[in-house]
């Protein structure tokens, strides 16, 4: 009797529908709102894969590398004052042992590739002998589309204006001072959001979100307008791309490890 009994259990097991595999995902579940498909949806098309670097502030395989430690091969001079400007000449500053340094008196430069949404990681040092005060010292800074300035400075115990210090949207809005000491390496990873315009109109404000050296010091923190010194910010019409720009601001500055991400944000 106990064998009959299995045996009408396993062929009333096969008479029933399969199981559906839940692995992939469901259709029996609500459509999310705007979007062609259910939560969960086994048919929504999988993300693409992105190899992330295998050290720490390595550049993923989707980056562009701007900055090598090798040549200027990207790059060209540039002047933040006339940020329409272009050139095709190549930069003065020096390059040696694996970063590019600021040469005082010989200009800005500018990647010759433009770029709109970005992920930007880059490392910069202050000279590591202090000279100079307050905006005198390491000043340089990182201009995404050439008009909106991440300060750089070497802000470590060096009194001087809070919109002004490293990690600062210059002018603008500062948070917190995550500054190593002068000649340290320092690192910023910064998620760029760029403006959109319609013609003349403002549809949309840049956006910049920045890391300091691992510390969030600026979050999604809306853009009053391009970069200015002692005057409130305004836009104006602008290119939907255009470069990535380092600042000379006389001072001996260091950069290395430079990668961008071109990225899509609605």
């Amino acid at each position: 009797m106990r064998i009959l009994a299995i045996l009408m259990t396993a062929i009333a097991a096969m008479s029933q529908t399969p199981t559906e595999n839940h692995d992939l995902g469901y259709k029996n579940t609500p459509m999310l709102p705007g979007l062609p498909f259910h939560v969960h949806d086994p048919d929504r098309p999988r993300p693409s894969v992105v190899t992330p670097a295998a050290q720490i502030g390595g550049a993923p395989s989707d980056a562009i590398v701007l900055f090598d430690g090798k040549d200027f091969s990207k790059w060209t001079s540039a002047n933040r004052s006339d940020p329409k400007s272009s050139t095709t000449e190549p930069p003065s500053w020096n390059i040696e042992k694996g970063y590019m340094e600021v040469v005082p008196g010989k200009g800005d430069i500018a990647t010759k590739e433009q770029f709109g949404d970005v992920q930007l990681h880059i490392e910069w040092a202050s000279p590591a002998v202090v000279k100079g005060t307050s905006q005198g010292r390491g000043n340089s800074g990182v201009f995404l589309q050439k008009r909106f300035e991440v300060q750089v400075l070497d802000s470590f115990e060096n009194p001087t204006y809070a919109d002004g210090q490293a990690g600062a949207i210059y002018g603008q809005w500062p948070l917190v001072n995550a500054a190593r000491k002068p000649g340290e390496w320092q690192a910023y990873d910064i998620v760029f959001e760029a403006p959109h315009f319609e013609g003349e109109k403002l549809l949309k404000p840049a956006f910049l979100t920045v890391f300091h050296n691992g510390v969030l010091v600026q979050y999604r923190r809306e853009v009053m307008g391009p970069t200015m010194h002692q005057k409130l910010a305004t836009y104006v019409p602008q290119p939907a791309e255009d470069s990535l720009l380092l600042q000379n601001h006389g001072n001996p500055v260091r950069y290395r490890n430079i990668w961008i991400r071109k990225i899509k944000i609605p």
